[in-house]
């Protein structure tokens, strides 16, 4: 049955649309009427010569497609739902050597080596300097005589010094590497005159950074994760290719992500006061869970069908593109009572902010929650009386639900 919201040519991967908001009513439609819905797309506007995707819209699809790699495909197609209208093939298919573009078994040898980076040990021994780092980054904010930026004054720079902690890079370096990461996710958003070659370029610099610093590792095996990753290829280590596709992968996913989540849960806290009053007073361990729910900072991935199957009643043929959208399964209300109220006590909270599980589950989500804890914490603690200036400049963007700018006051 034909979804009565959704006019002709809709697409919920339009940068256009995803500048300006989230498109959670039309979900809401989907979900309720047509759960998995074709979205026809015409000419190569995504850049797979294809005629568009499968919109998956409910929590429990989007979890089945995330945990079936072997009907539904990260490495086909990658995980990217929409690329720029003029993409080379081959520039698609290289990113297939990035984590989040590999299938089992593949996936698994690569994740099974870079989760070392990710224990519980190793992310207990980044907090007392990631605290530091967030009560610093809040004090420089606090510091401001008027209105700031909370997205470049407070939310940009811990996840950046978070990543840059994990695998070494050192503090003269981290400014390039930030750079860099921001220039690959900007280029559909035109306000910063940034092109489809600038992102590959930028790539290109995180890539060739990253495998330079594996290669002197491998020469003088240091006591940190990159040696750990890669100084015993022998042993099952990473090659240096793989180590910098794995930090080109941390650049955006472990970056930007928590970035937009800690910004968008700030804007969230200041237009529900009531819920910035518990926080600042009950601090729950909680609160870092809804937010991610809240900003459901990746809006979809896709994965493509490697053979005919069905999906809530739809045939989907196999070479099918197939978007499931985190966004619409964080506010299932089959899932979540009240799915759009912002409660930082929601328990439990099965969100899918983190991926649908399966074997793309978040590598860094235990980092992530310690970064979005650290940080409001340190706010609140310093700038109990943060107040909003002006509605958030959001990012255009295909997949990311990005803020660019938030104006804030200290008070």
């Amino acid at each position: 049955m034909p979804c009565p919201a959704l006019p002709d040519g809709f697409d919920f991967t339009d940068p256009d649309l995803l500048q300006h908001r989230v498109p959670l009513p039309e979900f809401a439609e989907l979900r309720t009427a047509e759960p998995v819905r074709w979205i026809p797309q015409s000419g190569n506007v995504a850049g797979f010569q294809d005629e568009g995707y499968w919109a998956v819209t409910r929590h429990a699809d989007v979890k089945y497609v995330s945990t079936h790699p072997e009907i539904f495909s990260s490495y086909l197609n990658t995980a990217i739902i929409r690329f720029n209208e003029h993409i080379p093939r081959e520039s698609i298919d290289a990113q297939r050597f990035i984590l989040l573009n590999m299938d089992p078994p593949e996936h698994t040898r690569v994740r099974q080596i870079v989760q070392r980076g990710f224990t519980p040990r190793a992310i207990r021994g980044l907090e007392e300097r990631l605290r530091q780092r967030a009560q610093g980054i809040v004090d420089g904010a606090r510091a401001h005589d008027g209105p700031f930026d909370f997205v470049t004054s407070v939310a940009c720079e811990l996840p950046l010094q978070a990543i840059a902690e994990l695998i070494g890079v050192p503090q003269d370096d981290r400014g390039k590497v930030f750079e860099w990461s921001n220039k690959m996710i900007a280029y559909d958003d035109p306000e910063y005159a940034i092109t489809q070659e600038v992102g590959a370029q930028s790539a290109a610099e995180v890539l060739a950074y990253a495998m330079n610093m594996a290669a002197e590792r491998k020469q003088c095996p240091a006591q940190d994760i990159v040696s750990t990753l890669v100084a015993a290829e022998d042993e099952g280590n990473l090659n240096s290719d793989e180590f910098g596709f794995f930090v080109l992968m941390l650049a955006v996913a472990g970056n930007e992500t928590t970035r937009n989540a800690i910004t968008h849960g700030m804007h969230a806290f200041l237009t529900h006061p009531e819920q910035w009053e518990l926080y600042k007073a009950q601090r729950p361990d909680t609160a870092a869970e809804e937010i991610v729910r809240w900003a459901t900072p990746v809006v979809s991935f896709q994965r493509t069908a490697t053979q005919d199957t069905e999906l809530g009643g739809k045939l989907i043929k196999k070479g099918d593109r197939v978007g499931i959208f985190y966004a619409s399964a964080n506010h299932d209300p089959e899932v979540f009572e009240r799915p759009d109220e912002f409660d930082v006590t929601r328990d439990p909270n099965p969100h899918l902010g983190f991926g649908g599980g399966g074997p793309h589950f978040c590598l860094g989500k235990s980092l992530a929650v310690l970064e979005i804890n650290l940080i409001f914490n340190a706010i609140a603690d310093a700038m109990p009386g943060l107040s909003l200036v002006d509605d958030p400049r959001r990012l255009r963007s295909a997949w990311i639900n990005g803020v660019k700018e938030l104006r804030v006051s200290a008070g």
